[in-house]
């Protein structure tokens, strides 16, 4: 069955897998074959699926989205409320990373690399739309930025915290979180007394300009 998949096909099937050996072998070709063999694909295709440890880092990404909007669906989400669905998507991103922290140092660094930044960009901003997305947000005037802005900032930090966390279930990453949305609930709170916007919309200031090119359109 599997020589019947499309490279297309394969991408989220390896990607999926490859952090198992990403810890070990790096974001490799030898990380793609350890992972075809597991999976029973043929090594040679599988070489054919990704062009670069970046592409291999996206791709893994993009699982961890599948996966965190599997496990978190709207309906459960339910009627949580808005800050509570936001620690809800990031700790559950962070759940599905913990097995792999090793892979995800290795993958950090490969993105810290100056040649990688802008992709690195792109990455954060697609994580913080989709947790936003999922949080049922549809902003489109400037909030749309500022939000992801800013959740985007919150993330890169707890994971900063979260790779060297030993403590029980997470307890010192899960406290620095809450510590930070709360810092963000009342941001909005005091964004939307100063302008003077019910819907905390921000009349004053718009980053578009800047992450307008980061944007991912909605699918």
């Amino acid at each position: 069955m599997m020589d019947d998949l499309t490279l297309d096909e394969l991408k989220p099937l390896l990607a999926a897998e490859l952090p198992r050996h990403a810890g070990f072998d790096g974001w490799t070709p030898l990380a793609v074959e350890r992972a075809a063999e597991a999976l029973g694909v043929d090594p040679l295709v599988a070489g054919l699926v990704f062009g670069s440890p970046v592409e291999m880092i996206d791709a893994w990404f993009a699982a961890i989205d599948s996966a965190m909007l599997a496990a978190l669906t709207p309906g459960a989400l339910g009627e949580m409320k808005i800050r509570a669905k936001i620690t809800a998507l990031v700790e559950a991103r962070l759940d599905l990373m913990l097995p792999h922290r090793e892979a995800l140092r290795r993958a950090l660094a490969i993105l810290a690399m100056p040649q990688n930044l802008r992709r690195a960009a792109r990455l954060g901003w697609r994580a913080a739309d989709t947790m936003w997305r999922a949080a049922g947000d549809v902003a489109t005037d400037y909030n749309h930025y500022t939000k992801r802005a800013i959740l985007g900032s919150v993330y890169v930090a707890t994971t900063s915290v979260f790779l060297d966390d030993e403590s029980e279930d997470l307890a010192d990453t899960r406290a620095f979180l809450s510590r930070r949305i709360e810092g963000i609930m009342r941001f909005e709170k005091m964004k939307a007394k100063f302008t003077g916007n019910a819907g905390g919309v921000d009349r004053y200031f718009s980053p578009a300009r800047l992450f307008g090119r980061l944007r991912y359109p909605a699918s």
